[in-house]
């Protein structure tokens, strides 16, 4: 589908695909988290949906704080999901961190009211270390910027994903990616990093 239109004396096709005009109209605001049990990094998009950046660390003290601090990073940038690093075992099965994520993302999903899609983000941290280290900025002495861009790189991933095929939010859904759902439990979930 496209037209033609004259230019200069010069006719002039333009093309538009089924995806340059869904993601030409269709703004997308997604928070990618990087969650631990000390830290979570947190990345937004541009509101095209074409370059994830890592905001701020958020420091947990306790899971009231983390919402608070979600929710005005949530009111800011008008994110319609989230988008959070799950971390498969390397085998590819959901082992015990993986499951302490899922527990801790689905409580904060239901907190704020926003559905969940789940990255796998197997190597982030350490590919954002090696990001560092190509800067010479220690690793060691920077965890939150380590945290920041790893929640960057799980949010291009989803990005990048969705630019190559439809997902449930550039068909009009607002549903996350079904994955295995954690136990329900009225304990705070954590997850080491």
């Amino acid at each position: 589908m496209g037209f033609t239109r004259e230019h200069r004396g010069l006719h002039i096709y333009c093309s538009f695909s089924r995806f340059q005009r869904s993601t030409v109209t269709r703004k997308i605001s997604a928070l990618g988290l990087d969650l631990g049990r000390k830290r979570i990094g947190v990345a937004g998009c541009d509101g095209t949906g074409l370059i994830a950046t890592g905001l701020e660390t958020i420091y947990r003290k306790s899971f009231a704080q983390v919402v608070a601090n979600l929710e005005a990073i949530i009111r800011d940038r008008e994110v319609q999901v989230l988008v959070v690093g799950l971390p498969y075992s390397m085998d590819g099965t959901v082992g015990p961190q993986a499951r302490q994520t899922l527990k801790f993302a689905q409580a904060l999903s239901t907190a704020l009211q926003l559905p969940v899609e789940y990255v796998d983000e197997r190597l982030t941290s350490f590919q954002a270390e090696e990001m560092l280290k190509a800067e010479n900025i220690s690793p060691s002495r920077n965890k939150g910027l380590i945290d920041r861009k790893a929640a960057a790189l799980i949010l291009q991933q989803w990005l990048d994903d969705r630019r190559q095929k439809p997902s449930a939010l550039s068909q009009g859904e607002e549903k996350g990616t079904p994955l295995p759902q954690p136990p329900t439990n009225n304990n705070q979930p954590t997850n080491k990093k």
